[in-house]
């Protein structure tokens, strides 16, 4: 078995920000002291000093004086599309506690050329868009996004085409209605400028910073099942995990 050479403070950090990204430990909530995690995962207060001071050159812990290390993620943290899956397959629930979307459109619609490669979808045809901003607890535009699917799915899922929120998610729909099962994600990303329609939604200037990613949703089979497109305001940390 090969050993894990990772220095014991970012093996506690990734524990920790792992439980940050899938909203086990939330904004405002304590972490851990340093007097505490020493004792809980045997490291010395040196070390467990260490861990608070990487989260918070993260963004995802803020610590006040006289306070304990609290995290800080509404203005830090985006959620990428892997985030929202693993959420959606371990708990039932796309988004984490205080978090909402808003649907801001859903309809047949000729998708881009790379969704329409992906999706099997000739020039002309329509797939199902679904286009959402999701938003943290105090009402901040945290993402907007845009997701694809399969025109046919239009019929077995009609959830898809009403501008409403689906609880506990586009994968978990699909599957209750057609038994395919989305279990892996692929996403790509890179910085972009704002354009005038995700600087209205995101309340930026157009042209400022974003992040930008392409996801897709794979079943068992690794065939798409959902293609989409996300966009972030700059500045917040994209945390990625491997097993």
């Amino acid at each position: 078995m090969a050993l894990d050479r990772t220095p014991p403070y970012l093996q506690v950090a990734a524990a920790l920000r792992r439980q940050i990204v899938a909203g086990d430990l939330q904004h405002g909530d304590a972490l851990p002291s340093v007097r505490d995690l020493a004792a809980q995962y045997g490291i010395s207060t040196a070390t467990a000093q260490k861990v608070h001071r990487t989260l918070k050159n993260e963004g995802l812990a803020e610590a006040r004086q006289g306070a304990a290390t609290t995290v800080s993620t509404r203005r830090t943290l985006h959620r990428t599309a892997a985030d929202r899956l693993e959420a959606a397959l371990s708990t039932g629930r796309i988004y984490t506690e205080g978090e909402y979307a808003v649907i801001t459109g859903a309809d047949l619609s000729e998708p881009p050329e790379w969704v329409g490669d992906l999706l099997g979808i000739e020039p002309g045809g329509r797939a199902v868009r679904r286009q959402r901003v999701t938003h943290n607890a105090d009402d901040t535009p945290v993402s907007t996004s845009t997701s694809w699917f399969a025109g046919e799915l239009a019929e077995s899922v009609p959830a898809l085409l009403v501008a409403d929120r689906i609880p506990a998610g586009t994968p978990a729909a699909i599957e209750a209605a057609t038994g395919r099962r989305a279990v892996a994600s692929e996403e790509a990303s890179t910085a972009a400028a704002a354009t005038e329609e995700q600087a209205r939604l995101l309340g930026l200037t157009p042209g400022e910073p974003v992040g930008l990613s392409r996801n897709v949703y794979l079943d068992a089979a690794g065939e798409p099942i959902e293609v989409g497109e996300s966009v972030a305001p700059a500045g917040r940390w994209r945390v990625h995990r491997s097993a």
